[in-house]
């Protein structure tokens, strides 16, 4: 199983949008709210030069928004 990290908000539509494609895939992931913790945001900006969410890591690769189709080829489906 590939490990699967998305730094979102709550009010986030590509973030809700990622999380119901996951969801759908039965995709395990962990989420980071960076809205309330700032060590993930820090680690979000160093990890991918961002500050919008969704930042997506699929071991290691980071995938910034939502971009299904990247995000389907990391992880074989």
């Amino acid at each position: 199983m590939k490990n699967v990290e998305i730094y979102s908000t709550p009010t986030c539509h590509y973030c809700q949008m990622a999380k119901e494609f996951f969801k759908e895939k039965g995709i395990q992931y962990t989420e980071y709210n960076v809205l309330t913790d700032l060590a993930k945001r820090q680690e979000m900006i160093d990890n991918s030069g961002q500050l919008g969410v969704p930042v997506i890591s699929i071991d290691g690769k980071v995938v910034i928004g939502f971009d299904q189709a990247e995000i389907s080829s990391l992880l074989g489906i």
